[in-house]
């Protein structure tokens, strides 16, 4: 399989994805960037947003929050924060927790300051991430 990349995907409470894949994507913190097989080794940090990987014609997408990336020896290894593949996210979740940050954030732009803006805004992303990867946002 030398065409094939190894592709593994992992969070702190379970492996999401084990398969050899074509192309892989993650949102690096420096910017989107794809990998492929024979792909020059890297360490990258992830940020939260949409990654996704083609296996024989068919891609797959995911929501990532977070973590790191090592690519060497066309050899994949992915681990996230939280990863979650479009088909298993939960729509209705994730827009609580996108109303939620929407309020919390608008609590802050009214001056309350028992607010933390950045965490805040990242729960946005994330929620936002979700929804887009579910197909919910364009």
């Amino acid at each position: 399989m030398a065409n094939k990349l190894n592709l593994e995907v992992v969070t702190p409470t379970k492996l999401v994805v084990s398969d050899q894949v074509d192309l892989c994507t993650v949102p690096g913190t420096e910017g989107a960037f794809g990998v492929m097989a024979n792909h020059a080794p890297i360490l990258s940090t992830l940020t939260i947003g949409e990654m996704h990987y083609e296996k024989d014609g068919n891609q797959v997408r995911m929501a990532v929050s977070g973590g790191f990336v090592e690519v060497s020896d066309n050899r994949m290894t992915v681990l996230a924060e939280a990863a979650e593949i479009a088909d298993d996210i939960d729509v209705d979740r994730a827009l609580r927790a996108k109303e939620r940050a929407e309020k919390r954030l608008q609590e802050a732009a009214s001056g309350r300051e028992d607010i933390d803006i950045a965490r805040a805004k990242a729960a946005m992303a994330r929620a936002l991430a979700r929804l887009k990867v579910a197909g919910k946002l364009t």
